[in-house]
């Protein structure tokens, strides 16, 4: 068996920035189709509250579903707040924060996780493992979608999430 092939900390650093910008991209224009091609075909998505998806067909359905539905189809950015290379792995862990935009009453809600990303090379990553409290996350969201709709902020997928997932309005 063959060590990995190992990458300069400058150039994780790098592949997960141009991987960041294209995330604000997806994230701005609502389309998550492409982000399962900032992977190998043969990546591993791990997620702690809904699975382990595999290769890019699974990593696309996964981030589609996730990332146009709410919560995941509110949030405006993903900003982080620290970084580190570990380069003998070939990974960046980071935190990333999930904020909320204002549901109408000038409320700020955002909750972090620690995303440990794996360099394969080639401006492409092979592994993302995506570390957070999901109660904690499920709270917030929750939270937001009452205030929202308290404001007649909500649409019908926020005010559907909040019937299935929050307990009524």
């Amino acid at each position: 068996m063959s060590a990995a092939p190992s990458f300069s900390p400058a150039e994780i650093t790098e592949a997960y920035a141009a991987f960041h910008e294209q995330v604000a991209d997806f994230a701005k224009t609502g389309n998550w189709d492409g982000y399962a091609d900032l992977f190998t075909p043969d990546a591993e998505y791990v997620e702690h509250a809904m699975g382990t998806f595999r290769g890019r067909d699974e990593i696309r359905a996964w981030s589609v579903r996730t990332m146009t539905s709410y919560p995941g189809r509110v949030m405006p950015e993903f900003p982080i707040t620290w970084q580190v290379v570990d380069a003998a792995q070939n990974r960046l862990v980071c935190e990333v924060l999930n904020p909320m935009p204002d549901p109408g009453d000038g409320t700020m809600l955002a909750e972090p996780n620690i995303t440990i990303m794996t360099y394969a090379g080639d401006g492409l990553f092979s592994r993302e493992e995506d570390v957070y409290n999901p109660l904690r996350f499920h709270a917030m969201a929750q939270r937001w979608a009452r205030i929202a709709a308290a404001h007649g902020n909500a649409d019908e997928d926020v005010l559907a999430w909040l019937d299935r997932f929050g307990g009524g309005r």
